[in-house]
């Protein structure tokens, strides 16, 4: 589910977290503009020093608000954030088939 982003509205980073490598990555939320409300907010994990570049998004991870997906990130712990970006890299390597 890695895509362009371009096209999608960034809401500002909302979270830092450090991987097992010790990069630091920011976790924000982009919101995907249509004419269906729910699960419109969706989280998006980018390394820090790349902002634009490696991003990775995670469209099954879905908020129908921003104020939800903002107090969802706040009470989210570190390792799971680093799991679902170690789980998100894995997707984007494995082979299309």
């Amino acid at each position: 589910m890695i895509e362009d982003l371009s096209s999608h509205e960034t809401q500002g980073p909302l979270r830092d977290f450090t991987d097992v490598n010790g990069q630091v990555w920011h976790a924000t939320v982009h919101e995907e503009h249509g004419a269906d409300y729910k699960g419109r907010f969706y989280l998006v994990l980018s390394p820090r020093d790349h902002e634009r570049h490696g991003e990775v998004a995670l469209e099954d991870v879905r908020w129908n608000s921003e104020s939800t997906a903002r107090r969802t990130l706040d009470t989210m712990s570190g390792v799971e954030l680093r799991r679902r970006l170690r789980s998100a890299l894995g997707r984007r390597r494995a082979p299309r088939g």
